[in-house]
């Protein structure tokens, strides 16, 4: 009875035992499942935390070479601003060196013209010096190596044109032959100059006459006139029973000085001759 007993005993314990790790099973397995599922959560979130920092690397590494771009542009953008400062400092500086090589050379060339009015002023009062001295008469002026007279005041006096070729000669001259532009010039520049402070607009005599049967304007030596530097409406050829000569006035345009005038009228002379010797 005790055997049987002890086996009952033992059968009992066997299937507990059996139905105790049944239960230990089922426990386990009902720990363990909670238990994975955290597990893979806590991997998702390792997975998730572990993403978020490679990606913060990565925009950081962008980002770092973002600010070295823009570090090497600013360094450009200060270089090329340098550069451009230096270059507006030396435009400013050949600006100003223009400014001042024009105003030097506006002034050269107002004391180049002063100059050249001196020269020519004093060209026509200095004698000829040529093979020895050569000068004129006192009251007589000097241009381009010839002697000239001009009746200025009433010393002189107003003549017909005859008449005043005769006073010329007398002098050792004749009247003026203007036969070039340059003479015309100097010839009315002198006129201009004396009748400054005068209001008289009186003609002068010059060597130059019409000839009605030739039809034609000759100087004294018989040469035809070649240019002729007359006033608007001029040289009037038919003065009735008065034979024209040439006349020449003070006037500003020397191109249109002269006029034809009676040669019985009477006017002012100019005489021309060559400077006398000093020996």
């Amino acid at each position: 009875m005790e055997i049987n007993e002890n086996s009952g005993c033992n059968s009992d314990g066997g299937l507990n035992t059996l139905i105790y790790q049944e239960d230990l099973e089922d426990n386990e397995q009902y720990l363990s499942h909670p238990n994975s599922n955290q597990n893979r959560q806590q991997d998702n979130k390792l997975t998730d935390n572990h993403l978020t920092i490679d990606d913060t690397e990565h925009i950081e590494n962008e980002m770092n070479k973002l600010q070295d771009t823009y570090k090497t542009a600013i360094e450009t953008m200060k270089g090329a601003k340098k550069q451009l400062d230096s270059e507006m400092s030396r435009q400013t500086l050949t600006n100003w060196e223009l400014q001042h090589q024009t105003k030097r050379q506006d002034k050269n060339v107002a004391q180049i013209d002063q100059l050249t009015q001196s020269i020519a002023s004093m060209k026509s009062r200095l004698p000829m010096i040529n093979d020895g001295c050569r000068h004129c008469p006192p009251g007589w002026f000097s241009i381009n190596s010839v002697c000239y007279f001009f009746a200025f005041s009433n010393f002189a006096g107003s003549r017909t044109w005859q008449k005043a070729r005769e006073y010329c000669q007398m002098h050792g001259g004749d009247l003026v032959v203007i036969d070039s532009k340059d003479k015309e010039n100097s010839t009315i520049n002198v006129l201009l100059t004396n009748n400054a402070n005068s209001a008289s607009t009186d003609g002068f005599w010059i060597g130059l006459r019409y000839f009605p049967e030739e039809e034609s304007w000759k100087w004294l030596d018989g040469t035809a006139l070649v240019e002729g530097y007359w006033n608007d409406g001029e040289p009037n050829d038919s003065s009735g029973d008065r034979e024209p000569c040439a006349a020449v006035y003070p006037r500003e345009n020397f191109f249109e000085a002269w006029s034809s005038v009676g040669c019985g009228l009477k006017k002012k002379l100019i005489c021309e001759k060559a400077p006398t010797s000093i020996n």
